[in-house]
């Protein structure tokens, strides 16, 4: 199926629990120019049962849809305000996902090689929109 490029251009949330049942918050942002910015924050539980964040980290790359295969190469990451190169020898930089849905609103995929299925919804940043 073709999916139009232009869909996934802005910016995109989901949430997840991993296998640590830790909340998986990801913000991604798809600019026009093919590269993204992703930032993924994780949260724990307390025991005054408040969520404290225990890990953040920024991602910082390009991103490409062909068809239905939308890919990531992760050329930076930002760690305590600080930017490091990404080693692009290392396979973990490279993903490549089929599209399951994209609409202005959702973009479905699964990974090509673990077969995770992820859900994001767009953040519309005009007031009065949901």
């Amino acid at each position: 199926m073709q999916y139009h490029r232009e869909f996934l251009l802005g910016r995109w949330f989901r949430q997840d629990t991993d296998e640590h049942n830790r909340k998986v918050i990801e913000y991604a942002e798809f600019s026009a120019d093919g590269s993204f910015e992703f930032t993924f924050v994780i949260l724990a539980i307390t025991v005054d049962k408040k969520e404290q964040i225990i890990e953040q980290i920024t991602e910082l790359g390009d991103w490409g849809l062909v068809g239905d295969i939308h890919f990531t190469i992760t050329k930076d990451e930002v760690i305590d305000e600080q930017i490091y190169a990404a080693d692009l020898n290392h396979s973990e930089n490279y993903h490549a996902y089929r599209v399951l849905q994209l609409s202005h609103q959702l973009f479905e995929y699964q990974h090509v090689e673990t077969k995770e299925v992820f859900k994001m919804r767009r953040i519309n940043d005009e007031i009065g929109h949901c």
